[in-house]
């Protein structure tokens, strides 16, 4: 069984995306100009900015900003040029991170988030030293006060899911990323709120950390990495037990 995104659970514990929404909004308008710019801005036939305007619902973005994002990317004027650029390194204990950026500028980013990695003990690897160890998985959580576990793992698993956990206040399913649509479709067509949704890089094994203060610098590393204006996601393989959450994120 692969592992599950554990920080993404605990982003959700600590309400991180509402704290900073304002930047939260101003990253994924980046994800959704370079999407509509890709590949035009008819989401029914540019998958990628489907997933971008997602996302932007889910973090509550307005209607208005959205569609001036896509007109942005779509119009095809001059304007700024945004470069995706993937980081990966080691953390505290030798967690494996992944850093998916969209930058306007290589020639700053690189070294500002080298400078995150060594501030918090950790070192940028080379391209490719980490990502083998994960894999590419539609990840979508819903509350444990929607649904029975039981239900929603007969459901999940008849739409194509891969697995389900259970990660404390949250089920967390994930699937091919060729099953992502029909499953969400699936579970939003029997009003299941869901939490989050997203093709996401999934640890195929986890690295415990029994440690609290090694889990608080995990967890500092990730805030620091992610509260950066030109990072996009960031995932790694850490699994902090759910009894030592709330102590280290406090």
């Amino acid at each position: 069984m692969s592992g599950h995104s554990h920080w993404a659970s605990i982003k959700h514990k600590k309400g991180a995306a509402d704290a900073k929404r304002g930047k939260l909004w101003s990253k994924i308008a980046r994800m959704i100009i370079v999407a509509a710019k890709a590949g035009g801005g008819d989401p029914a036939s540019n998958l990628t900015l489907r997933y971008a305007i997602d996302k932007g619902k889910a973090a509550n973005m307005p209607k208005d900003t959205i569609e001036k994002a896509i007109k942005k990317g779509a119009g095809g004027g001059e304007g700024v040029t945004f470069d995706s650029v993937q980081y990966e390194g080691y953390g505290p204990s030798g967690v494996a991170i992944i850093v998916e950026i969209l930058t306007d500028n290589r020639n700053r980013t690189g070294p500002e988030i080298k400078r995150i990695f060594e501030k918090h003990g950790s070192a940028l690897g080379t391209p490719g030293c980490v990502s083998w160890m994960f894999s590419k998985k539609g990840t979508i959580i819903v509350a444990t006060s929607s649904i029975g576990e039981d239900e929603l793992m007969e459901l999940a698993l008849g739409a194509g899911a891969d697995d389900m956990q259970n990660i404390g206040e949250a089920y967390e399913i994930t699937c091919d990323p060729t099953a992502y649509e029909s499953l969400k479709k699936a579970i939003e067509g029997k009003n299941i709120p869901i939490q989050s949704a997203e093709i996401a890089m999934i640890p195929q094994t986890t690295v415990p950390i029994s440690d609290p203060d090694i889990a608080r610098k995990i967890i500092r590393l990730m805030e620091a990495i992610e509260d950066h204006d030109d990072v996009q996601n960031a995932y790694s393989n850490f699994d902090i037990p759910q009894e030592m959450i709330a102590e280290v994120s406090s």
